[in-house]
Parts: structure tokens; C-alpha cells; sequence
């Protein structure tokens, strides 16, 4: 009987490990995507904000085309760089929506002639 005992304790306590394991395993995987989700939420909402927030700013100044959209990916970098990050959000994409709430603010504000203006500026600029 000890023989048996002593033959099948490593087998055992190996399937217990297996067992351990993977309970761990899918309880960190469990915990990373709950947060990552309420993380992931957390930095698209300051970078929206942000956004809108340079958008205010740059036709606050007056600013219009490319100086506008500069200044707010200039405030965006600064305001919430964990949120570009973290969002792995690349240039292109930055400028797209910093248009697009340039856009929002100044059809807000009543001033969508001088932004189209600006951003037909900036398209031309482009190629």
C-alpha cells in the first residue's frame, strides 16, 4: 500500500499544480480584461475631453487649419499623454479627430465659415 501511495503522490500532486495553475491563470485573465475594459474607457473619455477641450482653446485664440489642429494635439500631449498611450491612438488618427471636434466646437459656436475656410486651408496643404 505504501508502495502504491509513494508512486501515485507525485501524479497527484502534479494534476493539483495543472489544477492550481490554470485557476490562476484564468483568474488573472478574468481580472486584466474587467480592468483593461474599465481602463481602456477611462482614457478614451479623457481623450474625447481633451479634445474638445484644445478644440475651445484653439478658436479661442483664433487659430484656424493646421495651427488649430496643432494646438490641440499640443493640448491633448499634455493634458492626457496615459490616454494617447494607452490607446495606442497614432498621429493620423489624432488629427482626424482633432478635426472632427474643431469641426463640433465651431458649428457650436457659429463660426463653421471660418473653420471651413480653415480646413479646406489645410486639405490643400495636404495634397
Amino acid at each position: 500500500m505504501d508502495i502504491i501511495k509513494a508512486a501515485l503522490l507525485p501524479h497527484l500532486l502534479e494534476i493539483i499544480g495543472i489544477l492550481l495553475a490554470s485557476l490562476i491563470g484564468w483568474a488573472a485573465n478574468a481580472a486584466r480584461s474587467k480592468w483593461g475594459i474599465d481602463i481602456e474607457a477611462r482614457h478614451r473619455e479623457a481623450l474625447h475631453s481633451a479634445l474638445l477641450n484644445g478644440a475651445r482653446l484653439a478658436l479661442e485664440r483664433g487659430l484656424g487649419g493646421q495651427a488649430a489642429v496643432s494646438e490641440i494635439l499640443k493640448h491633448v500631449q499634455i493634458s492626457v499623454p496615459d490616454a494617447v498611450i494607452g490607446l495606442d491612438a497614432g498621429t493620423e488618427v489624432l488629427g482626424n479627430l482633432a478635426q472632427a471636434k474643431l469641426r463640433e466646437v465651431a458649428q457650436g459656436a457659429g463660426g463653421i465659415q471660418k473653420l471651413e475656410a480653415a480646413l479646406k486651408e489645410l486639405s490643400a496643404r495636404r495634397g
